[in-house]
């Protein structure tokens, strides 16, 4: 295929009580018909920049058209095979979470994440072709501080790592990842990892995203030619929404709120170097490497992916600064291209698994139904052993219906019946004993049929497979008709984007063929573009400035962020450099190692580590040096150790002390 720009959308949230409050005014600017996004400088009211992108949704916009827009044309190419991605960017507190969630459970007001499980859904669950299935797996991550976290894992605070494959790229190792058959187990999913995101509260957000959550949805095709060969196909929806960028001049973060802005800042800034890259023709080298959150989108970004941004934007005059940067972000993005394919035949496609699985389930139940072994060969159909009924349980001088009639009856029932034959003890006593044989082993099977009975369900009902009616009547034709209300607002958008392409396509054409009927009107015309290029050039001059100040001001949030970490550092090292021995602490500076993968410290056995001397102490290590191994300091110490001296043990281990202990018994001796 031939290389795709990245579409960008803008939207701008409504003013908020803050802003409101504040008495700002607005600084944007919106024609929607012509996807024109203005921004005016609150200080020069004159001053004003225009953008042009794909589409511009303003204040008064709903989630619907929204959707329409971004996600519906993109969900579609994902379930015929390709990949695709949006990702939210903006200031802090513009509405991102709010475009990419919603509120869930509400029609109106949900995001894009859960309507687009909503058009797979309906998609694959009305699908009429019984040749082609479709399999859904989900997984929810987020980078919190540089860390990865499982959101969708009981034990949020294991840190994941970033790992490499020459054929499948960057892949996060022992990530969850969960088949899904229908939108409630994806709302109970999607409900559950947002607990467990990171937020915090700042000055200019309440519930401001202290983490970039990255949603992914795999969606695997197989479908059967006419020889009965399976084709099968891979696409994946990565639903990014980033944290929003922070100036700690409006922010007021402080303490662990500053170290999460900066970290949050660090892989934005990362993620403009990687856009720059791109789009500037000259450089040979991306730094993709820079940041986790640009290696997970190293394929979204100038690799196999279909790719939409979305950048949200606050209408208030406070907010230009930070308006005007977002602005031209989003203006470098749509010059990014993509190399979108049809993934065929992907290495860790589940379906087959499944296929397999499912296989394997049914072939169980005819061995069952057949009375054979789950682990005997099945008959071939031309010898008619296939067609036999199971094996047919009897007991000497009982016939089979009577036999039948006695399975259903109680012990005491069946005893009664026998004595009334006047049969001999030993007689009823035999025919007893396989009776409850016979009823023991039909129990069993009927208990293991039921198992695969419930797995295969259970399976079945996580793959779609066309002609299935998995929908009810009313259903899918809700589902039929929420998808061509999709499709024709998409259809509308499109067709208005065709014609202001269109409209610009001949605006060029009047200017090449344009006859004049005087040197005058001819002289009038050239001084009028003459005039129209000369604004251009102010226009780029002006934003040479603007990137300058851009610059300083970002230099200025940058040193204000190092004053605070270095307040910080200095008071760790007043701590170390009073209250730790040198001696101590170079034992320290020689057992620590660095961790690139993890980007962080680490010293081995840190569990052995600290004052161990201490009687009473107990503490987790979850917090120690940032590093988890699962280690706690105990209350029962050894009582080798007992006759230490505590306070001047600032740094060892459990070899260290006890060594120690010898020493001092020794002297005693």
């Amino acid at each position: 295929m031939p290389d795709e720009a990245v579409k960008v959308v803008v939207r701008c949230r409504p003013m908020n009580k803050r802003e409101l409050d504040l008495g700002c005014g607005y600084c944007i600017e919106m024609v929607t018909s012509k996807g024109i996004c203005s921004i005016i400088n609150p200080k020069d009211p004159k001053e004003r920049k225009d953008f042009t992108f794909d589409s511009v949704f303003d204040w008064e916009s709903e989630q619907g058209p929204v959707y329409a827009e971004v996600g519906f044309p993109l969900v579609k190419n994902v379930l015929d095979g390709f990949n695709g991605t949006i990702f939210a960017y903006g200031q802090t507190g513009c509405g991102k979470s709010f475009s990419m969630t919603g509120v869930l459970g509400d029609p109106r007001l949900k995001g894009i994440i859960p309507r687009a499980f909503d058009q797979v859904f309906d998609s694959v669950g009305s699908n009429s072709n019984p040749r082609l299935s479709y399999l859904v797996r989900i997984s929810y991550l987020e980078i919190y501080n540089e860390d990865i976290r499982d959101l969708l894992s009981d034990n949020i605070s294991v840190k994941l790592e970033l790992k490499e494959n020459p054929e499948s790229g960057v892949y996060v190792k022992d990530l969850g990842s969960f088949v899904v058959g229908t939108y409630a187990e994806v709302d109970k999913w999607m409900e559950f990892g947002n607990k467990q995101r990171a937020v915090g509260e700042t000055k200019m957000n309440a519930t401001s995203s202290r983490s970039h959550s990255i949603f992914t949805c795999n969606v695997e095709t197989c479908e059967k030619d006419d020889a009965g060969e399976d084709h099968i196909r891979g696409g994946k929806l990565n639903l990014v929404d980033l944290a929003g960028s922070e100036r700690q001049s409006k922010t007021e973060a402080t303490g662990q709120r500053l170290k999460e802005a900066a970290k949050i800042n660090l892989s934005l800034s990362a993620l403009g170097n990687v856009i720059s890259a791109l789009v500037d023709g000259k450089s040979t080298h991306v730094p993709y490497r820079d940041s986790k959150l640009t290696r997970l989108l190293q394929d979204s970004l100038g690799g196999n992916a279909k790719t939409v941004m979305l950048t949200a934007l606050s209408p208030a005059d406070n907010n230009y600064d930070e308006g005007l940067s977002t602005l031209r972000y989003a203006n470098r993005a749509k010059n990014i291209k993509n190399k979108p394919k049809i993934n065929e035949d992907p290495k860790d496609a589940m379906i087959r698994q499944f296929q397999d699985e499912i296989k394997k389930l049914k072939e169980m139940l005819e061995r069952k139904g057949l009375g054979l072994p789950v682990d005997a060969p099945l008959p071939s159909a031309s010898s008619g052993a296939a067609s036999r009924p199971a094996t047919v349980r009897s007991i000497r001088g009982i016939d089979q219906e009577t036999l039948d009639r006695m399975k259903t009856e109680t012990d005491e029932q069946v005893m009664a019946a026998l004595a009334a034959k006047n049969l001999a003890q030993e007689e009823r006593d035999r025919i007893m004993t396989e009776l409850r044989e016979i009823k023991a082993a039909e129990a069993k099977e009927a208990e293991e049929k039921a198992a695969i009975e419930q797995q295969l369900a259970a399976m079945q009902g996580k793959m779609h497979i066309g002609g299935v009616d998995y929908l009810s009547a009313h259903e899918s034709q809700v589902a039929k008709l929420r998808l061509q209300e999709q499709e024709l607002e998409q259809i509308r958008l499109e067709e208005e984007r065709v014609k202001r392409h269109l409209a610009q396509q001949e605006e060029n054409l009047t200017d090449v063929d344009k006859k004049y009927a005087s040197l005058q009107d001819e002289i009038n015309d050239k001084n009028t573009k003459l005039k129209k290029l000369f604004a251009r050039a102010q226009d780029v001059k002006m934003q040479q400035e603007d990137l300058k100040d851009e610059y300083a001001r970002d230099k200025t949030d940058i040193l204000d962020t190092i004053r605070e970490q270095t307040k910080l550092l200095k008071l760790k090292m007043l701590i170390i450099n009073n209250f730790i021995p040198p001696k101590e602490l170079q034992r320290i500076d020689e057992r620590a190692s660095w961790d690139n993968d993890a980007d962080r410290w680490r010293i081995h056995n840190l569990r052995l580590a600290g004052c161990l001397a201490r009687t009473g102490m107990q503490r987790s290590m979850t917090t120690v040096g940032g590093e988890d191994d699962g280690s706690v300091y105990t209350d029962d110490l050894p009582a080798a150790n007992a006759s230490l001296d505590g306070r001047k043990v600032f740094f060892s281990y459990e070899a260290d002390l006890q060594q120690a202990a010898r020493l001092q018994s020794n002297r005693r001796r």
